[in-house]
């Protein structure tokens, strides 16, 4: 796909139908088609960033840049690409992106990540090396996975 825009915004300078769309395909994909019934809206959207690909203004894929839970690291997580736009790598672009977007605004921060460990080799393709054994996360295997300069 070639006309998507890259849109980086932290939870304040969402527009409320910008945080209704991501909000809605958030709790589509981790909620309805994982099974997986958890506080999908948590409190770590409040100090977020926001990473989007849109298409002519629709979401078609996103990351979420938080600090990670150690309290050192910074991370991302709710990848996600939007079903009609699957199969296009867009994962690997919006990964890609968030990544770059990490190094450039936290140069030299190691990025730590909580993996669904079914992804622990895409994640690898980034240079991610697991740090952890897998563990149950909202009854979903996961991994700690690490990314250094």
């Amino acid at each position: 796909m070639k006309d998507l825009k890259l849109v980086i915004k932290t939870t304040a300078e969402l527009t409320s139908a910008e945080l209704l769309m991501i909000l809605k395909e958030r709790t589509r994909v981790f909620v309805v088609e994982q099974h997986c019934p958890y506080q999908e809206v948590d409190d770590q959207d409040d100090e977020a960033c926001h990473v989007m690909l849109q298409d002519h203004g629709q979401l078609v894929a996103y990351t979420r840049i938080i600090k990670h839970l150690d309290g050192i690291n910074m991370s991302f997580g709710r990848v996600l690409v939007v079903m009609a736009y699957r199969g296009q790598q867009l994962g690997r672009q919006i990964v890609a992106e968030t990544i770059k977007v990490l190094r450039q605004q936290f140069p030299g921060a190691p990025i730590k990540i909580a993996a669904q460990s079914r992804l622990r080799d895409f994640y690898g393709s980034f240079g991610f090396r697991p740090v952890s054994d897998v563990y149950l996360e909202d009854d979903i295997p996961h991994i700690d996975m690490l990314l250094e300069n």
